[in-house]
């Protein structure tokens, strides 16, 4: 595997791979990997004849220093997962790439004011600057992303449509623990008392889930949750919202079929997770 920190580099090596007609696959991360990213690299390294992952934790999408500060770092581990899960190229820019960001502009159609939105303020304007970045260096004919951050695969698609038509976007399903908590790079902050609380994110999930199956009002699906799951002390709930699965936009009942997601942000001690379910995929 390849390991390329410069931009001009990457671009180099890109304006190859195309020049022979190569098929590029690609995985933008903020680091610290585990088996959720690793099966986007095999989705892509199974179709596509390059796959590039790359790594870079963007203090533009940070809404709360602390938290940028705190996110956990691990390029030797990185690079294993990649090397045993086949990846041909590691784009590992250093920090003053992100000098090079700028202002897209897209319209978000205010998927960016809901949700992570409310509580994040700017962190999707950052994410939607960085992978912009990104595809103008990679050049990927198809990119990868987890459904673990729904909102975000969202807005990705909407900066597709509107700024680069000719990459495909791969949504994949979240990948979780044998417990059912959804995998994430923060999960290595958690203690081990926080993280058998967080588990009642995703329990709160699944209940939903099996209960929208004879309950159709989302208002009764959500407050016993919220009673069942988030009464106590050990999390700190910030959000649980149940909404359409194209617009974001919370919904009064599932009765019409369409596909519905129901979000959850809450703290175990000091960490911030999310997590969702679809519901009538």
């Amino acid at each position: 595997m390849l390991i390329v920190r410069k931009r001009k580099e990457m671009e180099a090596l890109v304006r190859g791979y195309k020049a022979e007609n190569n098929k590029i696959g690609f995985v933008p991360t903020m680091g610290y990997l585990h088996e959720g990213h690793a099966s986007l690299i095999r989705q892509s390294v199974a179709n596509n004849s390059i796959t590039i992952c790359s790594i870079f934790v963007n203090p533009t999408q940070f809404n709360n220093p602390e938290d940028f500060r705190l996110y956990p770092k691990n390029e030797k581990g990185d690079v294993e997962l990649l090397q045993q899960n086949k990846c041909d190229v590691l784009f590992i820019p250093g920090d003053e790439f992100v000098n090079d960001i700028l202002d897209v502009m897209i319209d978000m159609k205010g998927a960016d004011k809901i949700l992570e939105g409310e509580f994040r303020p700017g962190h999707f304007k950052g994410m939607v600057n960085i992978v912009a970045l990104l595809f103008q260096v990679v050049q990927p004919h198809k990119a990868y992303f987890g459904q673990k951050d729904f909102q975000q695969l969202c807005i990705v698609q909407m900066l597709r449509a509107q700024k680069f038509p000719k990459i495909e976007i791969i949504p994949s399903p979240t990948i979780r623990e044998e417990s059912g908590l959804a995998m994430s790079s923060r999960n290595a902050r958690l203690s081990k008392e926080e993280k058998q609380n967080a588990l009642k994110i995703s329990q709160a999930l699944f209940s939903i889930r099996e209960h929208s199956k004879q309950i159709w009002s989302a208002k009764t699906l959500k407050d016993q949750a919220i009673k069942d799951f988030f009464s106590s002390e050990e999390l700190k709930l910030e959000y649980l919202e149940i909404v359409d699965a194209q617009t974001l936009v919370p919904v009064s009942d599932l009765a019409s079929g369409l596909p519905i997601v129901v979000c959850i942000a809450a703290f175990a001690g000091k960490v911030r997770l999310i997590d969702n379910i679809i519901i009538n995929s």
